[in-house]
């Protein structure tokens, strides 16, 4: 029978951890279902089944998937072992027990995406999605045309090839780089490599969901529309028709 969804993708939705540690938890006997203790993985829960956890009955979580704008200075992270603030130092107290989706460095700013939905998050992450990641990056110098064709060819760092879909220059010392695949400090990196340093670098696209009016430290909470456009691609002909959270302060805001 395959109504319902798997006992382990329940309890994540519940926030009890992620999939492979409630796997441990079922493993260990501690889940009950209807009122029996279950070891079974593959036991699929449906409507009117009732989970515990340790004796006490657990529910899933309202999902909530929200659109950030991190400013520069802040980590990503919900405590820092140096004590630098956090994005969540930003979040209302409501909202700290959301995951963020991938990173921003702390010198780097603009669209972060936070979220208790596990299965999006995958999604977003999995490379096999190859969804794009589009930034703005300036630099302490103009760019050679060159070291522009290198980008897309692909740069060499700690034996590691590290590439951008797509590079567009704006300004001399100013471009657009498009990533599908992403490396930890991807840019900073491919950009240090050839002789430059990055003095701002600004995320302004996630699938075609753009980061647009939203401001430093604001967030917004995406519909449906919107979380569906995290996971498209953009055509090239659409790229000029932004599709961004609009006037977040007229919206329902998080708190």
């Amino acid at each position: 029978m395959n109504d319902g969804i798997r006992l382990n993708k329940y309890l994540a939705s519940c926030g009890v951890g992620s999939r492979r540690a409630c796997d441990e938890l079922i493993q260990s006997g501690r889940v009950e279902v209807n009122g029996k203790p279950c070891v079974n993985m593959g036991t699929r829960i449906g409507h009117g089944d009732h989970v515990k956890l340790d004796g006490k009955r657990v529910a899933p979580n309202e999902v909530s998937v929200l659109a950030f704008h991190k400013p520069r200075g802040f980590v990503c992270t919900r405590e820092d072992e140096l004590g630098r603030e956090t994005i969540y130092d930003l979040l209302p107290v409501s909202l700290r027990s959301l995951h963020h989706v991938g990173r921003l460095d702390r010198d780097s700013e603009g669209l972060l995406i936070l979220t208790n939905d596990g299965d999006l998050s995958q999604k977003l992450m999995h490379p096999s999605k190859s969804v794009e990641k589009e930034y703005l990056v300036t630099a302490n110098q103009a760019f050679e045309n060159v070291h522009l064709d290198q980008f897309l060819e692909g740069i060499y760092a700690d034996g590691v090839k590290l590439k951008a879909k797509a590079i567009e220059r704006l300004s001399p010392r100013r471009i657009s780089v498009i990533l599908d695949h992403g490396a930890k400090r991807q840019i900073r990196v491919m950009f240090e490599t050839l002789g430059y340093q990055v003095t701002k670098l600004l995320r302004i696209r996630i699938g075609s969901l753009w980061l647009g009016e939203l401001e430093a430290g604001q967030s917004v909470q995406l519909n449906s529309k919107e979380i569906a456009l995290l996971m498209e691609n953009p055509s090239e002909g659409s790229k000029k028709s932004q599709t961004s959270p609009k006037n977040p302060e007229k919206r329902k805001r998080p708190h």
